[in-house]
């Protein structure tokens, strides 16, 4: 009977708040979602295009509002309340995720600017200007939590959680710049040593956000994610060996080679980024192995 009275007090709590959206925070929302929808629609506005980096910036400016409202919608029926009883830590869930909004805005702001903005490209220099607004306003609620009201995180919000959106993030930036590997076997299985991580830092990072669900797992998590680590070294060992030989050995850097769009630049930024993969899953496998910087030791 405790247990039940505890879920029907909780369940109490869950009332239709809207002063919610008149607080700081609920501020802060309620400008991601606007500028974010005004930036999406500018983009698109400006018309369809094929080039990966901006359609990464198209789901940036429509995944990022999007989640921002799920959250205010929770937020704004108490419905935190629920989920903080049952399933997860909100607290270090909504933290989480304004750092990977501000990592990918941000980061779309620059890659925008760096191709579609010129001297004598207003539209593109418009969209620049709300696209770094939509990371500053995200950055904001980082900042908020994190040194204002002092949060501290548990997992996503925390180093750990956030170092595994930051291997997420970089294998983004690796896929939407691949080109020019089709011909070459050696430069398919860097694709695939690529590919098989990824999949995987997702249900890592949702089943570690999830306490339940990771209780009733029937194998020891931070042993897999251990066994994770290593293969990734591994795989991004022989892809950062592999790519710059088979991409590079022919392919020298051109006399020509616009900042806007130059396709070795492009392959350039895979072996860029493959390195800062390797220097990620590397230590976060060290800090996993010595169980330092509140990484659980295996």
């Amino acid at each position: 009977m405790g247990v039940i009275g505890d879920i029907k007090d909780t369940l109490s709590k869950a009332v239709f708040s809207p002063s919610t959206l008149m607080s700081g925070r609920g501020g802060l929302h309620m400008a991601q979602i606007i500028l974010c929808l005004v930036t999406f629609l500018l983009g698109a506005f400006r018309g369809g295009s094929s080039h990966t980096y901006w359609i990464y910036a198209m789901f940036t400016w429509a995944f990022c509002p999007i989640m921002t409202l799920i959250i205010t919608i929770i937020e704004l029926f108490k419905l935190d309340i629920v989920l903080n009883m049952f399933c997860m830590d909100w607290s270090d869930f909504t933290t989480g995720m304004a750092m990977s909004s501000t990592l990918m805005t941000v980061s779309v702001a620059i890659t925008y600017a760096n191709f579609y903005a010129c001297l004598g490209c207003l539209y593109g220099w418009i969209v620049t200007i709300f696209a770094f607004l939509c990371g500053l306003v995200y950055a904001l609620e980082v900042v908020k939590d994190k040194i204002l009201d002092k949060k501290k995180g548990s997992y996503l919000a925390a180093l750990p959680g956030f170092w595994k959106v930051l291997e997420a993030f970089v294998s983004c930036m690796i896929f939407i710049s691949l080109t020019g590997y089709r011909d070459s076997l050696a430069l398919i299985l860097c694709v695939i040593a690529y590919i098989i991580p990824f999949p995987i830092l997702p249900l890592i990072i949702a089943t570690n956000i999830l306490k339940k669900l990771k209780k009733c797992l029937p194998f020891n998590l931070d042993r897999f994610v251990f066994i994770f680590l290593v293969i990734s070294v591994i795989l991004y060992i022989f892809a950062a060996i592999m790519w710059p030989i088979f991409m590079f050995r022919h392919n020298p850097y051109p006399n020509y080679c616009p900042p806007s769009f130059c396709i070795w630049a492009i392959q350039f930024m895979v072996a860029f980024f493959t390195y800062v993969n390797l220097i990620l899953f590397t230590l976060d496998l060290i800090f996993t192995l010595l169980g330092i910087c509140d990484f659980k030791r295996t």
